[in-house]
């Protein structure tokens, strides 16, 4: 039997995560970014510093002999005024690639925001212990004790920053194996940040790398897929064999930006992201359905009337007469995205379009209405997640496997 005597601690440090591009070194511990340092130098905004520091797609990666696994965390929890209390972050634990536990950590700070002034503020809490105990046997040969030795993945949760402070395990640590698989990058709004998935695996992102047998890297940005150019140049100076970026949702509700803008704005999104990756698969994809933007430009804007059934909604305030102006709906994006596709095609033969609509259209909205007119649930993370994987990881898809290597040649 193990007792806290036998624990072993092991620092915390990037060789241990995937999916993370950047380690901040705090003053208990290290914080996960999705962002490199000079990105997040560019602008400074609340919204884009919480999606890209919430951990979605991120997580720690080890081998071990262990039947114990403790990790100390310092979460930071939203809580938006008039709105219902969000759930927990989950961790998910993983051995030898299946899922074998999931948990929450109290504690942590709280993130406060008003969306009616625009305000937040932040209180800082303790931290919490997260422990998973009496771990399976893992695939390789056991020790003395029969215990094998096993990778363990710990997914953090897509939708709380998460500090990570220590590391305790009844049975040493080693670096994990390369998995050989191919390395997908993705950019997205909300929705393939994680918006409602049920938890870190099952974003429709996650799924989908599953089924196709591929890393993550999720680089899906809650309210902040917005052609940033320092997102494009991450995009362009991270190692990769797939690329997607999913355009077009956040342009919308935030109003950012006229037909004029968007179209030579997507150009050179594309052509920074050709600088670093000049012939790997790179999938441009749509947004989903979204009825309340599909002929209605944004903003969006929060629809308080059904809190007192615990409901949010969003609601999309411009006039759809405004589209002759050059404002953004939906519909006007998957056209001109597909027109932009179509034109760059005929000199880049990597270069795929992709309807999100085929991911979640018309007859999924009846079936899987959003719940709050903007987000996915739970059970539309898992439709989109198998049906990206059937579209472009089967052998007619953009990312049919080709053998191809990390910026290399097939």
């Amino acid at each position: 039997m193990h007792t806290e005597s036998n624990w072993i601690t092991t620092p915390l440090t990037a060789a241990l995560l995937r999916g993370a591009l950047d380690v901040e070194h705090t003053e208990h511990g290290v914080l996960p970014h999705r962002l490199p340092a000079r990105a997040r130098a560019q602008y400074t905004d609340g919204q884009l510093a919480m999606a890209e520091s919430q951990p979605s797609g991120v997580r720690l990666v080890f081998r071990t002999r262990a039947t114990a696994v403790e990790l100390d965390t310092r979460r930071t929890k939203r809580v938006y005024v008039g709105a219902p209390p969000r759930p927990d972050g989950v961790y998910e634990l993983l051995v030898d690639g299946r899922p074998a536990a999931r948990a929450s950590v109290a504690g942590g700070n709280t993130l406060t925001i008003d969306m009616t002034t625009g305000t937040a503020e932040h209180r800082p809490g303790p931290a919490g212990t997260l422990r998973f105990t009496d771990l399976p046997d893992g695939n390789d040969k056991g020790d003395d004790n029969g215990n094998g030795l096993k990778d363990i993945e710990i997914w953090l949760p897509h939708n709380e920053t998460t500090e990570l402070i220590a590391l305790r395990t009844n049975a040493p640590v080693e670096p994990a194996r390369d998995p050989g698989r191919r390395v997908w990058l993705h950019h997205g709004s909300s929705v393939s940040h994680g918006s409602d998935a049920a938890g870190p695996t099952s974003t429709w992102p996650a799924l989908a790398a599953r089924l196709g047998g591929v890393e993550l890297i999720n680089l899906g940005l809650s309210g902040s897929a917005l052609l940033d150019p320092f997102t494009a140049r991450t995009l362009r100076d991270t190692p990769a064999d797939l690329i997607s970026v999913k355009i077009g949702l956040n342009l919308v509700n935030a109003d950012l930006m006229r037909l004029r803008a968007f179209t030579p704005a997507v150009h050179g999104f594309l052509d920074t992201i050709r600088e670093g990756h000049p012939t790997t698969p790179l999938l441009v994809v749509s947004p989903i359905l979204c009825p309340i933007h599909e002929d209605t430009p944004g903003p969006s804007a929060p629809d308080f009337s059904g809190l007192g059934d615990g409901r949010l909604r969003f609601r999309a305030t411009g006039d759809p007469a405004e589209r002759a102006s050059g404002k953004l709906t939906l519909g006007v994006v998957r056209d001109e995205l597909a027109r932009i596709v179509e034109q760059r095609a005929a000199e880049d033969a990597n270069l795929h379009y992709l309807d999100g609509l085929a991911l979640y259209g018309e007859a999924d909205y009846a079936e899987l209405p959003l719940p709050d007119e903007l987000h996915p649930d739970a059970a539309t993370h898992r439709l989109m997640g198998e049906r990206f994987a059937e579209l472009a990881f089967t052998d007619r898809g953009a990312f049919a496997d080709g053998g191809v290597s990390i910026d290399g040649d097939a």
